[in-house]
């Protein structure tokens, strides 16, 4: 059984950033696809960016945060990481880690692939 441990959210001020760590048990994260999410109020949960598994590691991003976001990974911290830059109040939203044994290339981005999720973790971006 995976258990995720999404945190790190807080406020920002638009153009700045935060840092989102994925902590991960039961598990190790170079053998699991995993993918961060947000979901904003009433909107449906949207795909940010994923991460494949082992020594891969391809990357995929969303069109709205390419070149704005990174995500990486700590194989000896068993973390995944979302650096999160020049952030707009767009950006605000709950951000779900999430992780699946299995990838899905062009679909990272659909929630239904992932099965395992952290708990979400609140950003906040103010003009």
């Amino acid at each position: 059984q995976v258990q995720l441990a999404d945190t790190g959210g807080g406020s920002a001020q638009a153009g700045g950033s935060l840092t989102l760590p994925c902590a991960a048990s039961g598990y190790t994260v170079n053998t699991l696809c995993m993918g961060w999410f947000r979901q904003a109020p009433g909107n449906d949960r949207e795909g940010v960016a994923a991460i494949y598994r082992g020594s891969d590691a391809t990357v995929y991003y969303a069109d709205s945060v390419k070149g704005r976001f990174t995500i990486s990974r700590d194989d000896g911290k068993n973390t995944v990481y979302l650096q999160m830059n020049t952030l707009n109040p767009e950006d605000t939203a709950m951000y779900y880690c999430a992780a699946s044994p299995r990838c899905f290339g062009d679909n990272w981005y659909r929630a239904v692939h992932y099965i395992y999720w952290g708990q979400g973790t609140r950003v906040t971006v103010s003009s």
